[in-house]
C-alpha cells in the first residue's frame, strides 16, 4: 500500500516545497522573475510616442570640439539662458555640483600668487544667474556615506492616507549642490537610480527619497512639477497596507507605484531624435533647435563613456543614465505604466499549486509522456496568460516560477519513476540474468511489451556445439561430477560467445545453441561467430591443460575434453516461441538446421569446427579450408562445407598460404580419382606446423573422397 502511494506522497511534497520556496521568495527567485519580466520587455516594448521631451547630450563630439569635462560653468550658464530663451519647459541638470568651478577666483587666488580674486568672474555666480532666470533643476546623488541631505525640497508635498515615509528609500548620505547654485535653481531632485547601489539593469526607479524629515522627488518627477508650475507633489499612501506607497499624483497625472514608491520602468527603443548634441546648442546655429525644444521637458545629461554614466536597460542596451530619467518622463506622460497589484502575489501561488497537483496526477497515472504534454500545455497558459496580461494590462504576473518550478516538479516525478524502474530492472537482471543473453536481457528491459508471441525474419550467424565423449563419461562419473564438468565447461565457452555479442540460446544436454544478429543488429555478426568459435577452441585449450575439469582426479577415461562447432548464416525466424505465459526466445529455420547438421559433420570430417559455405562466403578473409560436401539430414543435395583453421591473421602468413595451395592440390587430385597420398602427406606436415588439429582431417581426408567428386565446389 504504501509503495503505491509513493510516488503521489513525493509529488505532493515536491510541490509543497516548491509553493514555499516561492513564498518565501529568496534573491535567486526574484532574479529569474525580473528575466522574465526582462524578456516580456524585449519581446514588446513600449510603444514609441511623440513626447515632449528632449536630452541635450555632452557626447564625444561635442568634448572633441568643446574641451574636455568638466566645462566653465558660464558655459553651462550659456546652455541654460539658450534653452530658456528656445521654450523650454523645464531644464533638468543631471549632472552634480557639489565643488566649486575649476576656475572660480579663490581657486585662481589660491594657484597664482599676487591675483585679486575680487577682479576675477566668479562662473557658479555666472551660473546661478542662469538657473534662477530659467525653469531649471539641479539634483543630488545618494553616497553610501557623507553628510545628509540638509533643508527642505523645492516643492511640497501632501500626503494622503497613512504616511508611507517609512518605506521610502533613505538617504544615508548625499552629494549635494552647492548652497549658491542650490537656491538659484527652481528644483532640486535626486539623481540617483537604483535604491541599490549598483545593479546589474535599471528596472525601477526611485520616485521619493527620504532624509528622514523630508520628502524629496526624483529628476524626471521635479521636471514634471516644474513644467506644470506646480508647487506640490501628492503622495499616496496605501489604506489596506499602512506605511506604504499606493502611489503619486503629479497635477492631473497619478503614477502608480511599488509599495517603496518605485516606478516600474517600461522602456521604449531608443530613439534617436531624443537626444540633441550639446555642440548645436552652443554653436552658432541654436535658434535653429526651436521647434525641438519649445514646450519640452530637456534634460542635460551625458553619454561619453569616460564620464561613467552608462546603465543597461531591460532591452539589453547602454544607455546614458539622463535618457532613463527622460523615458520615466515620457512613460508617465503617455500613462503605459507596469504594476504587479496586491493579488498577483496570492494568483501566482494559487496557479503553481494547482498546475504543479494537475502535472502529479498525469504523470503517476498516464505515465512521463503524457506528463511532458500535460506539463508543456500548463507551461502554454501559464506564461499565455502572464504575456496577455502584460501586454494588454500592463500587470506582471510571473512566468519564470511556473517554468522552473514545473519543470523542477516534472523532473522529480521522473528521476522517482526512473529509480522504481531501476529497481524492477535489476530483479528482472537478477532473476532471468543467468538464463538469457546480456543483449537480449537489456532488450526485454528496453521494450517489454515486445514479450509476446511471434517473430520476424532476420539474417542471422546460427552455432552449435557439442562435447566429445558425453555418453562415456556419463557412463563412469557420477551426475554431481558430471554437473560440474559441465558447468565449468559451458562458463568457459558460453563467455566466449557472449563477449563477441552473441544471444545464448539454449543448453541441451552437453550442447549449445547460440546465434548472433538477434535480437539486437549486430554488424559483421559472421565474423564475430567465427571469432567467438576460435575463442570457445582455445579457451578449452586452457581449461585441459591445466585440468581445469579435474578429469584426472575423478578417474575420468578422457584426458581431455573436446568439442564438436558447427556455424552457418542464412535467414531465420528469430521471437518469442512456446506458450502465451512461458515463451523463449528462439530461433527457427533450415539456417538453423544447417549449423546443427554440420555440427555432426565434426566426427566424420575430423576437425572440430566446421562451417557451412554461406558463412565462409560472408566472411571469406578467415584461415578455412575447403572439407567437401556433404550429405545432410533433410537436405535434397550434398552441401559445400569448410573447416575453420584461424583468423584473419593466420590467413595472411606465408605458411598457410603454402598449406591452401598444397590443399587445392590434393582436393584436384582426390577430385580425378588419382593417388593423393603424397599431396595428403605433405598437407601433413605443413597442417602440423599450422595448427595441430588438421592431423585428424588429413588422416580422414583419403577415406572421404566421395565427398569432393560429388557436388564438387567452385574454385576459390
Amino acid at each position: 500500500m504504501l509503495r503505491r502511494l509513493l510516488p503521489a506522497l513525493v509529488g505532493l511534497v515536491i510541490v509543497v516545497l516548491l509553493t514555499l520556496l516561492r513564498i518565501g521568495d529568496p534573491f535567486p527567485v526574484q532574479v529569474l522573475r525580473e528575466i522574465g519580466f526582462d524578456t516580456y520587455q524585449r519581446l514588446h516594448p513600449r510603444p514609441d510616442a511623440d513626447m515632449p521631451v528632449r536630452v541635450i547630450d555632452i557626447d564625444e563630439a561635442s568634448l572633441a570640439e568643446m574641451g574636455q569635462w568638466p566645462w566653465p560653468r558660464d558655459r553651462l550658464a550659456t546652455m541654460a539662458d539658450r534653452l530658456g530663451e528656445l521654450g523650454a519647459a523645464a531644464i533638468g541638470f543631471d549632472i552634480l555640483f557639489p565643488e566649486p568651478d575649476r576656475m572660480s577666483p579663490q581657486r585662481l587666488a589660491a594657484t597664482l600668487p599676487g591675483v585679486d580674486a575680487a577682479t576675477l568672474p566668479d562662473y557658479d555666480a555666472i551660473f546661478a544667474e542662469a538657473l534662477g532666470r530659467t525653469p531649471s533643476i539641479l539634483g543630488f546623488s545618494r553616497t553610501p556615506d557623507g553628510q545628509p541631505l540638509a533643508g527642505t525640497a523645492k516643492g511640497g508635498f501632501a500626503i494622503s492616507g497613512p504616511d508611507p515615509s517609512a518605506s521610502i528609500p533613505y538617504l544615508t548620505g548625499a552629494a549635494a549642490p552647492l548652497p549658491l547654485l542650490r537656491e538659484a535653481a527652481g528644483g532640486l531632485a535626486a539623481l540617483s537610480l537604483n535604491t541599490e547601489l549598483s545593479s546589474s539593469a535599471v528596472r525601477r526607479l526611485p520616485m521619493l527619497w527620504t532624509n528622514g524629515s523630508t520628502l524629496f522627488p526624483t529628476l524626471s518627477l521635479e521636471s514634471l512639477r516644474i513644467a506644470f508650475g506646480l508647487s506640490g507633489i501628492v503622495v499616496f499612501g496605501d489604506t489596506a497596507d499602512e506605511g506604504y506607497v499606493e502611489g503619486i499624483r503629479i497635477g492631473e497625472l497619478t503614477v502608480p507605484t511599488t509599495s517603496g514608491g518605485d516606478l516600474w520602468l517600461y522602456y521604449s527603443r531608443p530613439d534617436p531624435t531624443l537626444s540633441i548634441p550639446a555642440r548645436e546648442l552652443l554653436g552658432p546655429q541654436y535658434r535653429a533647435l526651436r521647434d525641438r525644444i519649445e514646450g519640452h521637458i530637456v534634460l542635460i545629461g551625458t553619454s561619453a563613456s569616460g564620464l561613467l554614466d552608462l546603465h543597461t536597460t531591460t532591452l539589453g542596451d547602454n544607455v546614458p543614465g539622463v535618457t532613463i530619467h527622460a523615458q520615466a518622463i515620457e512613460q508617465i506622460l503617455s500613462g503605459t505604466y507596469l504594476t504587479r497589484p496586491d493579488w498577483v502575489q496570492g494568483l501566482e501561488w494559487v496557479e503553481f499549486v494547482l498546475l504543479g497537483l494537475f502535472l502529479v496526477a498525469v504523470v503517476l497515472v498516464l505515465g512521463p509522456i503524457a506528463g511532458l504534454a500535460a506539463g508543456f500545455a500548463s507551461l502554454v497558459v501559464s506564461v499565455g496568460l502572464s504575456y496577455w496580461l502584460f501586454v494588454t494590462q500592463g500587470i506582471m504576473l510571473d512566468p519564470s516560477f511556473p517554468l522552473i518550478g514545473l519543470t523542477l516538479t516534472y523532473l522529480g516525478l521522473v528521476f522517482l519513476r526512473f529509480l522504481t524502474t531501476d529497481v524492477q530492472k535489476k530483479q528482472i537482471r537478477r532473476a532471468f540474468g543467468y538464463y538469457v543473453a546480456p543483449s537480449l536481457l537489456s532488450e526485454i528491459e528496453k521494450n517489454g511489451d515486445r514479450l509476446k508471441l511471434g517473430g520476424e525474419m532476420r539474417r542471422v550467424s546460427v552455432m552449435f556445439s557439442d562435447m566429445r565423449g558425453f555418453t562415456s563419461l556419463s557412463e563412469n562419473l557420477e551426475p554431481r561430477q558430471i554437473l560440474a564438468i559441465l558447468n565449468t565447461l559451458f562458463g568457459a565457452l558460453g563467455a566466449e560467445i557472449v563477449g563477441k555479442y552473441g544471444t545464448i540460446d539454449k543448453f541441451i544436454g552437453d550442447a549449445i545453441m547460440a546465434f548472433w544478429n538477434a535480437p539486437v543488429d549486430v554488424s559483421d555478426h559472421e565474423e564475430r561467430a567465427l571469432e567467438a568459435a576460435l575463442g570457445m577452441r582455445r579457451r578449452l585449450a586452457e581449461l585441459n591443460d591445466r585440468d581445469a575439469f579435474g578429469l584426472r582426479a575423478m578417474g575420468a577415461p578422457l584426458e581431455r575434453l573436446g568439442i564438436g562447432i558447427g556455424l552457418s548464416a542464412g535467414e531465420a525466424l528469430v521471437g518469442n516461441m512456446g506458450l502465451e505465459t512461458r515463451f523463449d526466445y528462439s530461433a527457427l529455420g533450415d539456417t538453423v538446421n544447417v549449423a546443427s547438421r554440420v555440427e555432426g559433420c565434426c566426427k566424420e570430417v575430423g576437425y572440430d569446427i566446421v562451417v557451412a559455405d554461406p558463412m565462409r562466403q560472408a566472411a571469406p578473409g578467415f584461415a578455412m579450408l575447403e572439407a567437401g560436401a556433404v550429405a545432410l539430414k533433410g537436405k535434397a543435395g550434398r552441401v559445400p562445407i569448410h573447416i575453420l583453421v584461424g583468423d584473419k591473421a593466420l590467413a595472411e602468413t606465408a605458411t598457410f598460404k603454402l598449406l591452401r595451395q598444397c590443399h587445392a592440390d590434393a582436393l584436384v587430385l582426390l577430385r580425378e580419382g588419382r593417388d593423393a597420398r603424397g599431396a595428403i602427406a605433405e598437407c601433413t606436415v605443413l597442417g602440423a606446423r599450422v595448427e595441430p588439429g588438421l592431423k585428424g582431417f588429413y588422416e580422414r581426408l583419403s577415406v572421404r573422397a566421395a565427398d569432393f567428386r560429388s557436388g564438387q565446389l567452385a574454385a576459390e
